[in-house]
């Protein structure tokens, strides 16, 4: 067996590693589509496996902040797998990111994927959450219920503690590894992400019996389908907490004139069933986020 080398990846490998991306999924592989930012974006930095000097295999290392870093894109040529071609680079990325003072290395895998939990497996990463994708269409004239008291209401900044403070005390929080979801990227929901969420009028609570019964965190993107409100993070203390929340985003989804939303949902019955019960899709798929520590 030809001995791999790690390195970084270059203009001349682009296809090479296509060719054998090509057939990723059905549909194709998105490497093509972010194959000049990686390879030159400063936040990050893309790596290639090779043999007799062929490029294998290929992964990125992107730095979401000054502690977090996320792996993503790891393919194998289909030819040299379960040769530890994976875990080789899995565990070069991981080194490339203790090198940027990382504190934690996270990515993402279908659940239907075993070969790759397998690879992270042995790259001593550990399963920390996950997420079931669900999607509904804008509604206008969604009904109203009650006196209104059951609407959402945009968090200010000194509702922070006390937002806190629910987290802390929330089941479903420590359940999905208290991460956030954005673009297909986890990120931790830390003081520091929930100061700016609010700051950008993106957390959502809902308020009754004079306590905070469950909030969302919610932003507004541009995908390559089309504008969407992504649902990052949920969480009620009941089913019907969680349905009063996404049945409310419906509305205000509309008001913000995008064309659908995507709720990354915490893989857990209680919020399953509350998004089902009130018109959101189950694609079917889950995702779990891996995860190391790196202090």
């Amino acid at each position: 067996m030809a001995e791999v080398e790690i390195r970084s990846a270059r203009d001349t490998d682009r296809d090479a590693v296509l060719a054998f991306c090509a057939h990723t999924w059905e549909w194709g592989d998105y490497i093509e589509l972010v194959w000049d930012d990686w390879l030159h974006n400063p936040e990050g930095r893309m790596l290639v496996a090779t043999s007799d000097e062929q490029p294998i295999g290929v992964g990125h290392l992107r730095m979401l902040n000054a502690h977090e870093a996320w792996l993503e894109g790891l393919r194998v040529d289909p030819k040299h797998r379960v040769q530890g071609t994976g875990t080789a680079l899995n565990m070069a990325l991981q080194a490339e990111a203790m090198q940027r003072a990382a504190t934690h290395v996270r990515l993402l895998i279908e659940s239907t994927n075993i070969a790759s939990q397998r690879v992270v497996a042995h790259a001593h990463m550990r399963q920390v959450g996950g997420f079931a994708s669900f999607r509904a269409v804008p509604q206008k004239d969604m009904q109203r219920r009650g006196d209104g008291s059951e609407q959402t209401l945009r968090a200010e900044t000194a509702d922070l503690a006390e937002i806190i403070d629910y987290l802390n005390a929330s089941n479903v929080f420590p359940a999905v590894g208290g991460l956030y979801y954005a673009g297909f990227t986890a990120y931790a929901i830390t003081d520091e992400l929930l100061e700016e969420k609010i700051a950008a009028g993106q957390v959502y609570l809902l308020r009754r019996w004079e306590r905070l019964d469950g909030l969302a965190i919610a932003e507004q993107r541009a995908e390559h389908d089309g504008s969407r409100l992504s649902i990052g993070y949920i969480d009620g203390m009941t089913i019907e907490a969680i349905s009063l929340i996404a049945y409310d985003l419906r509305r205000r989804a509309f008001a913000l004139e995008v064309e659908s939303l995507y709720a990354y949902a915490p893989d857990l019955v209680l919020v399953r069933d509350g998004l089902a019960g009130i018109g959101y899709e189950w694609s079917g798929e889950v995702f779990y986020t891996y995860e190391r520590d790196l202090y």
